[in-house]
């Protein structure tokens, strides 16, 4: 069956970074768009970054674009987000999710990985 796990999340301080992971299993990776949303407690969950099949095109949340950077390693069936600059704000649940399309709407995207936590502290 098709899985996701992400990895990577964990407690950092403000204005520090974390390189965040999905392996992805059971699918054809190099065939789907992937993409990283967030979920923070009490609100919906929000688009974060999305990378096309071969890795040449990339798209981010207008209020992460310079901080944050999808990329990802198809030799390996491999997603990555690095995350600088983090802020109290980015505190969320990060999931990982593959498409058939490059979108940020999570209703385009069909498997989704359990999440990891990112933690920033003040």
């Amino acid at each position: 069956q098709v899985q996701l796990v992400e990895s990577g999340g964990g407690l950092v301080q403000a204005g520090g970074s974390l390189r965040l992971s999905c392996a992805a299993s059971g699918l054809t990776f190099g065939s789907r768009r992937m993409g990283w949303f967030r979920q923070a407690p009490g609100k919906e969950r929000e688009f974060v970054a999305v990378i096309s099949r071969s890795g040449g095109g990339t798209d981010y949340a207008d209020s992460l674009k310079g901080r944050f950077t999808i990329s990802r390693d198809n030799a390996k069936n491999t997603v990555y987000l690095q995350m600088n600059s983090l802020k109290p704000e980015d505190t969320a649940v990060y999931s990982c999710a593959a498409g058939g399309v490059v979108s940020k709407r999570s209703q385009m995207y069909e498997f989704w990985g359990q999440g990891t936590q990112v933690t920033v502290s003040s």
